[in-house]
């Protein structure tokens, strides 16, 4: 099914992931319009949408730098990743 774009399944499961939270977004914005702006910990006013986009780009950022120093295994740097997500969404 993934022979295509020699896509492996892990690659698929992320992408799957992003576009879920996505939808998610949409739907929490067709509930909820207008975004609950408000300024975080980095002085910024961030929507969802905003802190969604900030925690993708600091999770590639995490795991480029764990594989470059450090290199497998990834369940640290998914750690990390989750961490640095829970916090975007709490105070980003």
């Amino acid at each position: 099914m993934l022979s295509w774009m020699a896509w492996t399944w892990p690659t698929a499961l992320v992408f799957i992931g992003i576009f879920s939270a996505i939808g998610v977004l949409i739907l929490l914005e067709i509930r909820t319009p207008g975004g609950d702006a408000r300024k975080g910990i980095l002085g910024l006013t961030t929507t969802r949408g905003d802190r969604l986009f900030i925690t993708l780009l600091g999770t590639s950022y995490i795991f480029l730098a764990w594989l470059g120093l450090v290199g497998m295994p990834l369940w640290i740097p998914l750690g990390l990743a989750i961490a640095w997500g829970i916090f975007s969404f709490w105070k980003v």
